[in-house]
């Protein structure tokens, strides 16, 4: 009887030691299919944000830059260019105005060049992109929302003084012109060691091309500066957007 007790107490002894090893296997375990899954996540987006490059140029700065067949764009990627046609020359100008492939190609316009300019050029036919690393979707709060942005809306076209007593975080400055018929715009965009003081700001200095009214049937063309060029092209409402550059 006593060597029996003996073996029922030896046992729940045992059945004690391996229960906590068994428990922490499980925690390893999830915990590496966790990890597993957001590698794969992250690694299915970067195969959808980057084509195939005809050509591929490392930047001094570290970068990469592919240059992507110009049919192959990420801009295509959107349900609306769907069977796009590309138009590399508008197929009539403005009256009055001279566009003459002389003047297109005068030896005085001057070349746009950038850092990576220095170790070659994209071929004819294509344009670059630079590559999207595992670490820029990493530093998004989520794979989906990267490459968003994050301005719930649009300011009113007026001059609006720091908003400092509401602390509504949103501070800008604007220059607007409206007219009837538009056929291109241009801008000289000085940015100067932005201050911020958060994690979460940022500074934007930008030109947009708008198209109706400021709701939801806004249609805008966004370029400018936050931390690098970014290019966005919103369709209806800004939730919808095609991409960035």
């Amino acid at each position: 009887m006593k060597m029996k007790k003996m073996m029922v107490y030896l046992w729940w002894v045992v059945l004690l030691l391996v229960l906590p090893f068994s428990s922490a296997g499980s925690g390893i375990s999830s915990t590496s299919s966790s990890v597993s899954q957001q590698t794969l996540g992250v690694q299915k987006h970067l195969n959808q944000l980057n084509k195939p490059a005809v050509k591929s140029i490392k930047s001094p700065d570290g970068d990469i830059i592919d240059c992507i067949h110009v049919a192959h764009q990420p801009a295509f990627d959107h349900p609306s260019m769907t069977n796009h046609t590309i138009q590399m020359r508008p197929s009539y100008h403005p009256e009055g105005l001279n566009f003459g492939e002389s003047k297109v190609s005068s030896s005085k316009s001057k070349r746009v060049t950038q850092l990576w300019h220095t170790k070659g050029r994209c071929p004819e036919g294509t344009i670059p992109v630079r590559r999207t690393k595992q670490e820029d979707i990493l530093r998004a709060s989520s794979i989906k929302s990267y490459g968003k942005k994050k301005q719930k809306s649009f300011p009113q076209p007026r001059s609006a003084d720091p908003d400092l007593l509401s602390q509504s975080g949103h501070q800008h400055a604007i220059v607007y012109v409206e007219g009837d018929k538009f056929y291109g715009a241009k801008a000289t965009i000085n940015v100067w060691e932005p201050k911020i003081q958060q994690p979460n700001e940022f500074s934007l200095s930008q030109i947009w091309i708008l198209g109706g009214a400021f709701g939801q049937d806004l249609n805008s063309i966004e370029a400018g500066w936050q931390v690098r060029f970014l290019l966005n092209y919103l369709k209806k409402q800004t939730k919808k957007q095609n991409c960035v550059c």
